[in-house]
């Protein structure tokens, strides 16, 4: 039984599966497992400099020769970055007195002072992308402009863009793109839309909803993301009309994966109950676990600083614990489908296991399904 599908034969890979392109998680090592395993890697390029992101890529290739793919964020709060300076007085000294709450406990300096800009690597960094030609260009949490999907197609890069709604999926479709990836409200991390929306509520469409909306919209393949940890997930994706699934959560809890062992830890421990839609972390709304500063600092109504710049603000307080092991403090990213996870293999084992599964499934499906 074989689960050759349109996405397989657009990558040319063996398998739809598509590891998400998780910032500080998804490394070469990782990617270049998922990709001898027969599914797709994608690389984490957001805030990578453009020359570090060249040897990331470089080290893929050294590693296997199958296609994988890169992600960058194309949000306008990094094109170009937000100008801390721009911040009112007010929202700055509630937003560092919540922090240095966190501070205190953890005992780092406190501070008062406005963050420091970041660095405005989007159009140098995309370059990185054009010049080394990997098959596949991730984009999330921004516009496709149509130049460059046009870009990608000269170089025979393969445009993939998320997105969280059925109008965003038309969108990015009639700029170019050659699969979009339909993001449910399961699903862990940031909600992959361009600006911010006054409250989660319009991003969180469950996948099952999500998927045949837009499968039904465009005329490219889709990928399902939210809620899929295993083989059911997949049979599922591919009956709801999706070409494959993209799997973020479960590839955090594997032996390849950069996340720190605090986090993989937490995961292991976590039920879907546990996570939670904040923005609390980044000032983009994501879904993550639920930890002591996610619950105290939305408790306590503090303002949230603008996209992007609330992580600058927080990252000591994130260093901080990691330094000292300490979870409830530390940013943990993950989807509904950490129910699902209670091991910590190999990606590649991965992969094989979800296929695994898929089959099992659907073997198993004329037993359960009979005609009256």
């Amino acid at each position: 039984m074989t689960f050759r599908t349109a996405l397989c034969d657009l990558l040319g890979i063996d398998y739809p599966i598509v590891q998400s392109g998780m910032g500080a998680i998804a490394g070469p090592e990782l990617v270049a497992e998922v990709c001898r395993a027969g599914g797709l890697g994608i690389l984490a390029g957001l805030n990578v400099p453009p020359d570090d992101l060249r040897a990331m890529i470089r080290r893929v290739r050294e590693l296997t020769n199958r296609p994988f793919g890169v992600n960058l964020w194309l949000h306008r709060a990094l094109r170009p970055p937000i100008d801390p300076g721009e911040i009112s007085d007010e929202v700055l000294r509630g937003a560092q007195g919540m922090l240095n709450r966190f501070r205190q406990r953890l005992g780092i300096p406190t501070t008062m002072a406005r963050p420091n800009r970041a660095p405005d690597l989007m159009e140098s960094t995309i370059k990185v992308v054009l010049d080394e030609r990997p098959a596949l260009f991730s984009a999330a949490l921004g516009w496709l402009e149509p130049g460059l999907a046009d870009e990608c197609r000269r170089r025979g890069i393969k445009v993939m863009a998320m997105v969280s709604t059925v109008a965003d999926a038309r969108s990015a479709a009639a700029d170019g793109a050659d699969l979009i990836v339909a993001q449910g409200g399961e699903a862990g991390g940031h909600r992959s839309i361009d600006g911010k929306p006054a409250s989660p509520d319009a991003t969180s469409v469950g996948v099952m909803a999500l998927l045949p909306q837009i499968a039904d919209a465009v005329r490219v393949p889709v990928v399902a993301a939210g809620g899929i940890a295993d083989g059911r997930g997949l049979v599922a994706a591919l009956a709801l009309g999706a070409s494959g699934v993209l799997l973020g959560t479960r590839f955090v809890a594997t032996r390849e994966s950069m996340a720190p062992e605090l986090y993989k830890k937490r995961l292991l421990e976590s039920d879907s109950g546990d996570t939670t839609l904040t923005d609390t972390l980044s000032g983009l709304w994501a879904r993550a676990l639920a930890n002591r500063f996610t619950r105290e600092y939305t408790e306590s109504g503090a303002p949230v600083l603008p996209p992007l710049v609330q992580r600058g603000a927080a990252t000591d307080v994130f260093l901080a614990a990691l330094k000292r092991g300490d979870p409830d403090y530390y940013p943990m990213m993950a989807g509904q489908s950490v129910g699902l996870v209670r091991d910590l293999p190999g990606a590649g084992e991965v992969v094989a296991a979800v296929i695994r599964e898929a089959r099992a499934v659907l073997r198993a499906l004329p037993e359960r399904v009979r005609e009256t």
